[in-house]
């Protein structure tokens, strides 16, 4: 079995991370309900037809504002309260970017995955290692793709063994990535803490590529299994690694409309926390899927605290007859819990993004 570092190297300082969290959110509770969240609220511009307030252009060549993302971001006021789009031209953006936390509602818009890249090469570091970082709530991405080329660069050797090496990762809350690509191999995309929305998007990798505590719902996405093509000498791999530690813990991993592809051999997840929780509804798994599924892996034996669920899926890969027999069976009403996007957004904070379209 494939040991992911970022288990040893940062679950200690996330879990930690995530448990001063919730005592200073039950301290404040109060202070943060009539100050702070009134003052974290985007403002949309409605005299603009994308509902921001500034553009900024961001262009290799010369011809916008900056030549770097990174620039741009950096010239973004901190504290800022509304909604700044960043637009960027076509082009390989060989940089690493990072948006810190006092600087929110920032809209990144490429001109297409195809057309507009960020890319870097860090790894080892699970920590330091992503190519895009984002920190703040309210942030929106469209038509980009985010790409760690360490493990996947041409002539790289797929004998080596696998570094992590992540091509982002996103800690903020209210995030939402529309038509977005992310490429990598092991720890493509941190899902660290938040509630996040994956709309159409291209997500590939072998080992642990979609992970973290986040509260997410991945629509409409096709998941990509590329340990058969990067990383042959691996028996198999696994496409998530879902971090909820408690009953409590509202977080979980929701696909929806789904597509799963690839080449290899591959469980849909693994058990990233004691009460880890992935939901796939109406997807098409490809037999890619290994007939078991799932993997407590350093949980065996608590199996009855993991909440793994597959429901309406087709394709090869979605015969349940031989699933771990710790997979869950929900009820109508249970199920449209996690599938109504009310899971991640009670408040309505998506209908307040500015206009990605």
């Amino acid at each position: 079995m494939v040991e992911s570092l970022h288990f040893p190297l940062c679950k200690e300082l996330e879990v930690k991370m995530r448990f001063l969290q919730h005592v200073l959110a039950l301290i404040f509770i109060v202070l943060l309900y009539f100050s702070i969240s009134k003052a974290l609220e985007c403002q949309l511009n409605n005299a603009n037809k994308f509902n921001v307030a500034h553009t900024i252009r961001v262009d290799q060549s010369g011809k916008g504002d900056f030549k770097t993302i990174q620039n741009a971001i950096d010239s973004i006021p901190s504290n800022n309260d509304k909604w700044i789009r960043i637009l960027i031209s076509p082009g390989n953006f060989r940089e690493k970017v990072t948006i810190p936390a006092n600087k929110p509602c920032i809209f990144l818009r490429g001109a297409g995955t195809k057309l507009t890249s960020i890319e870097w090469g860090d790894h080892m570091d699970t920590c330091d290692s992503a190519t895009f970082t984002s920190s703040p709530d309210n942030i929106v991405a469209k038509g980009i793709t985010f790409k760690n080329i360490y493990n996947i660069q041409p002539g790289h050797d797929a004998k080596k063994k696998m570094e992590p090496a992540l091509a982002v990762r996103i800690y903020g809350d209210k995030s939402a990535f529309y038509n977005c690509a992310f490429f990598g191999l092991q720890d493509t995309l941190w899902d660290v803490q938040g509630r996040h929305y994956f709309y159409n998007c291209y997500i590939e990798g072998a080992v642990d590529f979609i992970f973290g505590g986040g509260q997410s719902i991945y629509e409409r996405c096709e998941i990509n299994l590329t340990a058969g093509k990067y990383a042959p000498a691996y028996p198999n791999g696994y496409i998530t690694a879902q971090g909820r530690n408690s009953s409590a813990d509202p977080s979980g991993f929701v696909f929806k409309y789904c597509v799963f592809t690839g080449s290899g051999k591959t469980y849909l997840g693994r058990a990233y926390g004691a009460y880890s929780r992935v939901i796939i509804y109406n997807s098409v798994l490809s037999d890619a899927i290994l007939p078991s599924g799932w993997d407590a892996w350093h949980y065996v034996h608590h199996e009855e605290n993991l909440i793994y669920v597959e429901a309406d899926c087709k394709g090869p890969g979605a015969n349940t007859s031989k699933r771990v027999p710790w997979l869950r069976k929900l009820s109508a009403s249970q199920l449209n819990q996690f599938l109504n996007i009310s899971y991640i957004d009670k408040e309505g904070w998506i209908a307040k993004l500015p206009k990605v379209s």
